[in-house]
């Protein structure tokens, strides 16, 4: 199916309707309803990961700052104070797998602009497996949903979606037919209309594995990007397929995974969390073209 790719100039001509639908209090990620179209950033820097395998954190924020500003077609900060207010408590969902975990410059970035827009620093949390029993994520008003691009064993591909898994207490429950329940999670009251932003980190992906906890570094590479957006399942979908574009490369034809990424196609047609069908998604290029595959 063809995307529907059209570049930053192009959008932000007609991003300000959009932008001020969102920011009046349209935000996805909770509410389940029918979307004609989603839009999603991409942003990339040859040098956000050093030779030496470091992240660098400048060059994050700087990303990070891309993506807000070309998402909703307005300044960076302006934007975020329109997601995050003074009154909310902000619930940053990050991933602790300790083989390709959340970077923490990506958090900092993050936690960054959101005391920016004027939530106090003791009203922000940071937490993965522990959200359940942290008390600031029980009461929290808003979340960021922030975690690295990679596949899995019993979903096809770890993203946003999949990210939510720590928010029930039975997780293994949500594995069954390619984790195709995940989307179900999203109804749910902890979480439910809550979700601001997604931040699908593209900045060393893994693009194949097989089993369970499966890690191999010949498998990573340095893409350089962030994959951002309010629809989470528009995010996964355009994350999933970098993910398969890059099999094809490396291997000449598509290696299959474990699983279909089918919980993807699930949250939209099912639980109405956002637009799977890539040719209803608007994708925003910027910043370092080369070797981009999407």
């Amino acid at each position: 199916m063809a995307d529907s790719i059209i570049t930053r100039r192009d959008f932000l001509r007609v991003a300000a309707g959009t932008a001020a639908a969102t920011l009046a209090g349209g935000l996805p990620g909770g509410e389940a309803r029918a979307a004609a179209t989603a839009t999603v950033v991409l942003v990339r820097h040859a040098e956000a990961v050093g030779s030496d395998g470091r992240i660098r954190f400048p060059i994050v924020q700087a990303m990070l700052d891309d993506a807000v500003g070309a998402l909703f077609g307005t300044d960076p900060r302006e934007a975020w104070r329109g997601l995050v207010t003074g009154a909310d408590v902000v619930g940053i969902k990050t991933n602790a797998w300790y083989r390709l975990p959340t970077p923490p410059e990506a958090e900092e970035a993050i936690k960054r602009r959101v005391v920016e827009a004027g939530v106090a620093e003791r009203n922000i949390g940071i937490d993965d497996r522990g959200v359940l029993d942290n008390p600031l994520f029980g009461r929290a008003t808003a979340l960021i949903n922030v975690r690295p691009l990679r596949t899995h064993h019993w979903a096809g591909v770890g993203t946003c979606l999949k990210n939510y898994i720590m928010f029930v207490p039975n997780p293994s429950d949500y594995h069954a037919d390619g984790c195709s329940p995940l989307g179900k999670i999203w109804t749910y009251p902890i979480v439910k209309g809550k979700t601001r932003l997604n931040v699908l980190v593209a900045l060393t992906p893994q693009f194949y594995g097989r089993g369970a906890n499966f890690f191999d570094r010949r498998y990573v590479w340095p893409y350089g990007g962030l994959i951002v957006g309010t629809d989470p399942v528009a995010v996964d979908t355009i994350g999933a397929h970098l993910l398969q574009t890059k099999r094809i490369a490396f291997f000449g034809e598509d290696r299959a995974l474990d699983v279909p990424p089918v919980h993807i196609t699930v949250a939209d047609k099912t639980y109405h969390l956002g637009v799977s069908d890539r040719s209803r998604i608007r994708l925003i290029r910027s910043g370092w073209p080369e070797g981009a595959l999407i």
